[in-house]
């Protein structure tokens, strides 16, 4: 069978392609570009548990030494710190902070050692063309060319060529927000800790004219970003030069330490969202379908989600034939969680942002603000947590046995050590992304006796032959607890580790319905396939 088309060698592609390898789908990779990226200290991203766990498993690079887990986070208003995080254990992760240009070097290490992904430098996308049976996509440059695919997914970038050549809106807002921002080298107060400083006392121009945003990286490098007021400041070398002084020395006690400038830049956020993410046998994914970003970071977590939400539904329509329901449910979950996460930003940014009327008077307005803002910048709250698909086409409805457990359905599952089928001990999800879906049952006292005593006994017997009657492959798993789950809950668990369900004890006929609904249904139901809907459509 024909190859996934991946345009774009980002680290969305990137992951894409891993994930799609992961589950035996080869993919071409084209890259507009000659293969290399051009290092930038003053470009970095900030990842959260979910998706720094994601990449880790995809390049088995050690990511966490090529950046910097924080130590603790700040946040200080004027001249008080007004809140303090500490990170270091399993119930608070801290976020992985790492230059860009480093984690897409580690993506592509990876992907020139995978067999099954081949990366085309050189050739920039310009036709797409699709018929029922798959995909055609011409390429120009030195070595421009026809490639057939069976699928082809567009993570070209906010200039997404794939996008325009489909025709798909892009609406949103410009320049939301603006950041000068600078890489550095020099020694803070707060070794390894990221802080948000709003309002220093040495800065009075505006409401919001003084945020600051420290993060450090390796060796010594701190990335700074300071909030530009709307329509001013026009970012010249002097302004940053003047910018970088006043802040080490606001940090400092009135004295600027040694410092060493090795990069600059302006990041500018824009908040838009494609109409569609899906057109028959093409798929958009990261910014060629979203951008957001408005905490001044670059916004990759989303895009990575993408990745690995639409990674195991390809390979299972490639494996197995396609799947509409499920393919459709793409669109519905990303575009949805992306959607709430920009309404979120909306909503907030006028109050944060000193235009939020007589609220902004309020007693402890300002605080709330903090709090908001710290969330936001951790992975947190309505401007920073991972989206839930509770909403999802492929929930599965009205299950006699279901049972509430502290994961509500459709959020991601906690990773608990459980036990393998293999009988080792294992991080839960050290077993997702393999195109299977994950039955858990919680079993106290099994973490303590030798597999063999008790896969034999007691409901396991059961379990396991239920599982095995599934109409997708599926993984059993064993955990001593799970938050909230009494014991013999049974929980089904997405490839991309979302909760589908939590079932009281083997109850195999509500199993088999909520692994049927995971997956999109029945295949003999499938409705009129997209792509015959859209067979001979071309854009030029």
């Amino acid at each position: 069978m024909d190859p996934v088309i991946i345009v774009g060698a980002g680290p969305v592609g990137l992951t894409l392609a891993l994930a799609l390898a992961r589950q035996q789908v080869p993919s071409v990779v084209l890259d507009e570009g000659p293969g290399k990226d051009e290092p930038r200290l003053a470009r970095t991203v900030v990842l959260r548990e979910d998706t720094a766990a994601l990449l880790a498993r995809l390049t088995g690079a050690p990511l966490g030494a090529a950046g910097v887990h924080w130590a603790g986070w700040r946040s200080m208003r004027r001249k008080q710190v007004t809140r303090e995080i500490p990170f270091g254990d399993a119930s608070d992760p801290a976020p992985l902070h790492i230059a860009q240009h480093v984690l897409t070097s580690a993506l592509r290490a990876a992907a020139a050692s995978e067999r099954l992904v081949k990366i085309v430098v050189d050739s920039r996308l310009d036709t797409v063309e699709q018929e029922p049976s798959g995909v055609t996509a011409h390429t120009r440059g030195p070595k421009g060319t026809w490639w057939r695919g069976s699928h082809l997914v567009g993570c070209d970038g906010p200039r997404s060529t794939v996008r325009k050549l489909l025709d798909i809106r892009f609406p949103g807002r410009t320049a939301v927000e603006r950041h000068a921002v600078a890489a550095l080298r020099t020694e803070l107060p707060w070794a390894d800790e990221a802080l948000l400083h709003r309002t220093p006392p040495w800065r009075t121009s505006g409401p919001s004219a003084g945020e600051i945003t420290g993060r450090p990286l390796p060796e010594g490098v701190w990335r700074l970003d300071w909030l530009l007021l709307p329509g001013k400041d026009l970012v010249t070398p002097e302004l940053l030069v003047a910018r970088v002084r006043e802040t080490l020395a606001g940090w400092n006690e009135g004295s600027t330490p040694a410092y060493e400038l090795l990069d600059t830049g302006v990041h500018t956020v824009h908040h838009r969202l494609a109409r569609r993410w899906r057109v028959g046998r093409v798929f958009l994914a990261g910014d060629a379908a979203h951008l957001l970003g408005a905490l001044g970071t670059q916004g990759l977590d989303e895009g990575l989600r993408d990745a690995d939400n639409l990674a195991w539904k390809l390979a299972l329509a490639w494996h197995h034939g396609s799947h509409e329901a499920l393919l459709d449910s793409y669109q519905a979950e990303r575009r949805a969680a992306v959607a709430g996460r920009l309404r979120a930003a909306d909503q907030a940014l006028p109050l944060l942002r000193g235009g939020g009327g007589i609220r902004a008077y309020v007693p402890g307005a300002a605080r709330g603000h903090d709090v908001l803002l710290t969330d936001g910048h951790l992975g947190r709250g309505p401007l920073g947590a991972p989206g839930m698909y509770d909403g999802s086409p492929l929930a599965p409805r009205h299950l006699e046995a279901e049972v509430p457990v502290d994961t509500p359905p459709g959020a991601p599952a906690e990773d608990v050590r459980v036990t393998a089928e293999d009988g080792s001990f294992v991080r839960l999800r050290e077993r997702l992304g393999r195109g299977a879906l994950l039955v858990l049952l919680i079993a106290p006292g099994t973490g303590v006796w030798e597999r063999r005593h008790w896969v034999s006994a007691g409901i396991m017997p059961r379990l396991a032959a239920a599982v095995t009657a599934l109409p997708s492959p599926a993984e059993l798993l064993v955990a001593e607890s799970y938050p909230g789950a009494a014991a013999h809950t049974v929980l089904l668990i997405r490839p991309d580790g979302h909760l589908v369900t939590a079932l009281n004890g083997v109850r195999a006929a509500d199993l088999y319905a909520a692994a049927e609904a995971a997956v999109g249904g029945p295949t003999g139901a499938q409705e009129t396939s997209a792509a015959e809907a859209t067979a001979g459509s071309a854009a030029t």
